[in-house]
């Protein structure tokens, strides 16, 4: 596709093309409707839609409940919710794979981009129909596949190459997505647990489908993208290519182990909020119980308040020499995963079979976010770093499909909630975040022997 340059595009006040804000807009839309979904699936299913009662007369869950029994064993309800979870949160990051070609090949990312938000908004409004439930979360897998790798390029494309305001820009871009996934629990779940899960769910609907509108409001200030003819085969990869990727796809596996543990945040640990967490707080502006739902929104939040700090404290460590290479730091965001679920074992053990007190999880969720901040930003920029320049939206998709292989084995892993202790449980993933922790060092210091030039 031709490359958009920075100096044919609008800017605004701020010195970025006036695109930027629009993809800003449309981004937290997108998340909004993404996490405000997201906030209420494990709960829904549990509370409510996975009862005999109701299960009967959803189009397919029989189906899909025999089929995952035949590799897993008979399901009960809630690790049967686990496992829906798990495959509709991973799917999501497997999609993009196809969503990418789709653009390139035929419809370009803005027609690719308008054709996924139409998906999503329809599924998120079929949500509120229980028949149609899996047909709603394959819309939304679908859609979601087209939407969100076509975005992120997108924004890229407003700026020439080499133009020093794309890392400002994708900067800016994270801030709306962490804004909408964090309004999304307070409103969505909100409504969901309040009003009732249908109204939560078309709540959802709505912001994506204000999400699209803000995109088509931009239309004529993005750059065209009709895809071009390609009738010359690339260059092969160069040897140093090839141990840039060997590099990359050694961290895959443990990184995938990160991901299977970091997502319970939305699966199990959503459940122990509702029915293990004593949510009641007493203060002059707020009495009564915390809605479980709001947890969902610590992680967000605590994205864009922590990240000024954890940059701050990179930047002062470079200048002394002393910075993490991208390898320790995403080791040390799977240990503190590891030591988020320590916690969780703390309070578990200190609840004793009784209600543990909300400020256990607001601590599991600041580590975790923390946690989250040293590993996911510095993997894509790694990535980004690394890969061959030819392939590099062929890379970052595969790359995605660790979260689509991480959100599958949370699924699994989430099952043996039902069976294990609470204390096993999170002793269990406090202990496979640390295994994924010191294989990344080791899969790290094995790419620097092999290629010095590349820090890891």
């Amino acid at each position: 596709m031709a490359e958009a340059l920075a100096e044919t595009t609008p800017r605004d006040a701020f010195g970025h093309p006036r695109a930027l804000g629009h993809l800003f807009g449309t981004e937290m839309w997108e998340r909004f409707s993404y996490y405000g979904m997201r906030s209420l699936l494990v709960l829904y299913m549990v509370n409510h839609l996975l009862d005999p009662r109701r299960a009967g007369e959803v189009a397919g869950l029989e189906t899909l409940r025999r089929g995952l029994g035949a590799v897993f064993g008979p399901l009960e309800i809630q690790p049967f919710a686990s496992q829906i979870y798990g495959l509709y949160t991973g799917l999501v990051y497997l999609t993009p794979l196809f969503g990418g070609l789709l653009a390139d090949r035929w419809l370009g990312q803005k027609r690719t981009v308008v054709l996924g938000a139409c998906l999503m908004a329809a599924g998120h409004f079929m949500m509120a129909f229980e028949p149609l439930f899996l047909v709603a979360l394959t819309l939304l897998i679908l859609g979601n596949g087209a939407f969100k790798p076509n975005m992120v390029t997108q924004v890229g494309r407003l700026y020439a190459p080499g133009d020093a305001r794309r890392d400002r820009a994708y900067s800016i871009f994270y801030v709306g997505v962490n804004l909408g996934a964090f309004l999304a629990p307070l409103v969505c779940g909100t409504l969901g647990e309040r009003a009732g899960w249908h109204y939560g769910f078309t709540a959802a609907g709505f912001g994506m489908a204000l999400g699209l509108g803000v995109y088509l409001s931009a239309w004529k200030l993005l750059p065209e993208d009709w895809p071009e003819r390609r009738d010359v085969a690339p260059p092969p990869l160069q040897t140093s290519e090839k141990r840039s990727l060997a590099g990359v796809f050694l961290l895959f596996p443990p990184v995938c182990l990160f991901w299977a543990t970091y997502e319970q945040s939305g699966n199990t640990i959503a459940l122990w909020a509702d029915e293990a967490t004593n949510r009641a707080i007493d203060l002059i502006f707020w009495r009564g119980d915390i809605p479980a739902t709001w947890f969902q929104a610590l992680n967000p939040f605590m994205i864009f308040a922590f990240t000024p700090f954890v940059v701050a404290l990179w930047s002062r460590q470079a200048r002394r020499g002393s910075e993490p290479s991208t390898s320790v730091k995403m080791a040390l965001g799977c240990f503190g995963v590891s030591i988020a679920y320590l916690v969780m074992v703390a309070a578990a053990f200190h609840a004793g079979g009784e209600k543990a007190h909300w400020l256990w999880l607001f601590g599991f969720f600041v580590v975790l976010t923390v946690a989250e901040l040293y590993l996911s930003p510095t993997s894509l920029s790694l990535v980004s770093r690394v890969a061959p320049a030819r392939h590099l939206s062929l890379v970052m998709g595969a790359w995605l499909a660790t979260s689509f292989v991480g959100n599958f084995l949370s699924g699994w892993l989430g099952g043996f909630w039902s069976t294990l202790s609470r204390v096993n449980f999170f002793a269990m993933l406090a202990v496979l975040a640390a295994i994924a922790g010191c294989a990344i060092l080791l899969a790290g210091e094995a790419f620097a022997k092999s290629d010095a030039r590349q820090p890891m």
